[in-house]
């Protein structure tokens, strides 16, 4: 198989690594520290972000996703911690800076986008308080500056700045979202990280925000890193695809490449197990069995007591990454010969 896809090789990058890119993640590993032990949520996790791009994250629930995204945005609380590794934005390693320090930068230059809006806004401070709040906290007080750009930002995700005035409560699930996507571009951020937004969100709703989002990213030119479990989501709006499963990194590379080629058992698993709206009707196969105990991970391959295409070196070697035309995969089907045995 491996013979098919080029000469893949071990790597320690990954996929698209560039000395220009807005976010380096290298290595990045998070424990959570509880009385029964140490559970690692996140083991060194390495990609890159570039200015203007969109970058995907998907796995099943508990694979991590969103404390990648906490720990990005140093927003973890205990007793989860940034264990290893390092978050360089924009030349500076967020790990270990001061909150007072991180709050210079969030907003102004890194923005995040909750996955509940109704829990991440404030239930009785109206939409247009919270974001004088926000742009406060950044030293802008004139107030005609501070309707100005709140009008203005309303105005870019669809809702008449009449709703300034509004609470929380008396909006639909989609302006909420879309307020919380509004202030996180009060201050046009190079970066806005976004924990499954359309979760609450129907079907149409999802893909009018969505539309939304891509079209202010290619108006304004911030970089998006965006979860969901919604793999149509990530087709159609993501330029990059980051697949997570049990804390690690199990596939990495061009999100057309990843869905027209997908290398990782555990991508193939997702896509079969994602109804398609073209071509024949095909059976949803899903995957059977349930991600492994990350307080007890297995020794070897963490997908390999569910993946159909096991051997027996799986279960006893810890898998590198290995790269493979642009794509970066932790399977030992693509690694060499002495690799597989």
């Amino acid at each position: 198989m491996s013979s098919l896809l080029g000469s893949p090789q071990p790597t320690d990058s990954p996929a698209g690594w560039q000395s220009g890119a807005i976010l380096q993640v290298s290595d990045l590993s998070v424990d959570y520290i509880m009385e029964r032990g140490i559970v690692r949520a996140v083991e060194d996790v390495s990609f890159d972000v570039s200015p203007g791009e969109f970058v995907g994250i998907v796995g099943e629930s508990g694979c991590g996703k969103s404390t990648l995204l906490f720990a990005i945005a140093q927003l973890l609380a205990p007793p989860a911690t940034v264990s290893g590794g390092s978050v360089i934005f924009k030349g500076k390693n967020l790990v270990g800076l001061t909150d007072k320090k991180l709050a210079a930068i969030r907003w102004q230059d890194m923005s995040v986008v909750m996955q509940s809006a109704m829990n991440a806004l404030n239930p009785v401070t109206s939409i247009g308080a919270q974001f004088k709040d926000a742009m406060r906290a950044h030293g802008v007080t004139s107030k005609e500056q501070i309707a100005e750009r709140s009008a203005e930002v309303l105005k870019m995700v669809g809702i008449d700045p009449l709703h300034l005035k509004s609470y929380p409560h008396q909006l639909s699930g989609g302006m909420r979202q879309r307020s919380m996507i509004a202030m996180a571009m009060l201050f046009t951020p190079e970066l806005v990280i976004m924990d499954e937004p359309t979760s609450a969100l129907d079907v149409v709703a999802q893909r009018s925000l969505m539309i939304q989002i891509k079209e202010l990213q290619q108006e304004l030119g911030f970089a998006v890193i965006f979860v969901t479990h919604d793999m149509s989501l990530v087709r159609h709006f993501t330029d990059r695809l980051l697949v997570m499963y049990a804390g690690q990194v199990a596939e990495l590379g061009a999100t057309r490449q990843v869905f027209e080629t997908p290398l990782h058992p555990y991508t193939a698993g997702l896509m079969d197990a994602f109804p398609s709206i073209r071509g024949p009707k095909v059976p949803l196969t899903g995957i059977p069995g349930s991600p492994p105990n990350l307080a007890n991970p297995p020794a070897g391959c963490r997908f390999a007591p569910r993946c159909p295409k096991v051997m027996d070196i799986c279960r006893t070697t810890a898998i590198p990454l290995y790269s493979v035309d642009g794509v970066q995969v932790r399977c030992l089907l693509y690694g060499n010969e002495e690799a597989r045995g």
